[in-house]
């Protein structure tokens, strides 16, 4: 499962990416998702859409985040099927007896 967060920048801008990898000082995440409100829910829409195909990295100064929070699993879900491995993972049921 591809490690998702939901990163919110100092521009307001909150952002599902796949957290690649972390320092002192920096994020290093790719394949972002702009968290835009609509009237029922939330949609999104692709995040800084002219980087490179040979190079989807961002790296982001931590100065620039203001927080970083796990995503609800049905988010994290469709991330994966969205950028993930494919691999649908259908919901565990219960065997009642």
């Amino acid at each position: 499962m591809i490690d998702v967060k939901l990163f919110r920048f100092v521009t307001g801008e909150e952002v599902v990416a796949e957290l690649l990898s972390e320092t002192d000082d920096t994020i290093t995440v790719q394949n972002g998702l702009v968290v835009l409100p609509t009237s029922q829910n939330v949609g999104f829409a692709p995040w800084a859409m002219v980087i490179s195909k040979e190079s989807p990295e961002i790296t982001v100064k931590k100065t620039h985040v203001v927080y970083v929070a796990e995503v609800q699993e049905e988010v994290g879900k469709k991330y994966n099927e969205m950028f993930g491995s494919k691999l649908v993972v259908p919901e565990s049921k219960k065997l009642i007896v």
